[in-house]
């Protein structure tokens, strides 16, 4: 699966799995957890993890280089569009100019829904702004290709809450947005085990990204372990084509023909 490589703005990368640095019990939980995941991508809450904006204090950055990872600021915490381009701009400066970030605009603190119209507004200014903006959405298609008409280099639609675990509740809307986009699509929130990851690849997506799935697993290693072959899994059968689905049709799987017979 080396060369089944996919693009994100002007970043070409071999993992599709995509995972988050918060909930972990301490920074070396979370750095051999993401070393077994196999991931590229990592995303950054830039309001609560210190990734030198606290001089002095223990920084991810540490234990996560970015010259081994690539980093994915992301706006976790943000209710207004305001306060997350205001974030980003922070991270931009943080990271010498690094401009590949993840937004998202929250629209309530319990369900952490997002706020459509304010992220619509966020990204505008952001891309006008130079940023290659990967987006946290609902599984609206519509709103999807609104904002992929805007300039965001990839759609994240939830497939369930942010951190519920419940897996793909409505894969007939995911699947209706991979086939309008033109930009990668990757799940964003809602991941449980690793059948939902495989799930998730299998209707088309270019990757899955996830945070407490791994970290709050019994074995959050061994989690990520899963995940990784989960999403290398859904990806192969995507590709390999499923056999159709057939009701009242049974058709046997070995030969027919040139059977032993009895009484011969």
């Amino acid at each position: 699966m080396s060369s089944d490589t996919w693009q994100v703005g002007r970043r070409t990368f071999s993992s599709r799995l995509l995972v988050g640095t918060g909930k972990y019990r301490d920074f070396d939980e979370t750095r051999d957890a993401i070393e077994a995941s196999g991931a590229e991508i990592i995303t950054v809450a830039i309001r609560r993890t210190n990734i030198g904006q606290e001089p002095g204090q223990p920084s991810l950055l540490d234990v996560l280089p970015p010259d081994r990872y690539t980093l994915l600021p992301n706006t976790a915490g943000c209710y207004t569009a305001d306060d997350a381009v205001r974030t980003l701009r922070l991270a931009r400066e943080l990271l010498d100019g690094h401009n590949l970030v993840k937004l998202e605009v929250l629209g309530d603190a319990d369900t952490l829904f997002p706020d459509m119209p304010q992220t619509l507004a966020a990204a505008e200014t952001l891309v006008k702004d130079g940023f290659d903006v990967m987006v946290y959405c609902s599984d609206d298609p519509i709103q999807a290709k609104r904002l992929e008409e805007i300039g965001c280099v990839a759609v994240m639609p939830l497939a369930s809450l942010i951190g519920s675990g419940m897996g793909i509740l409505n894969p007939w809307n995911l699947r209706l947005i991979i086939d309008n986009a033109r930009v990668p699509v990757i799940v964003d929130a809602g991941v449980g085990t690793a059948s939902d990851a495989a799930i998730a690849m299998e209707l088309g997506c270019d990757g899955v990204l996830m945070n407490t799935a791994i970290a709050k697993a019994q074995q959050p290693v061994l989690m990520a372990s899963a995940m990784r072959k989960a999403v290398e899994a859904g990806r192969e059968a995507f590709l390999a084509g499923r056999m159709p689905r057939k009701l009242y049709s049974a058709a046997p799987s070995s030969p027919t023909s040139g059977l032993i017979t009895p009484g011969r």
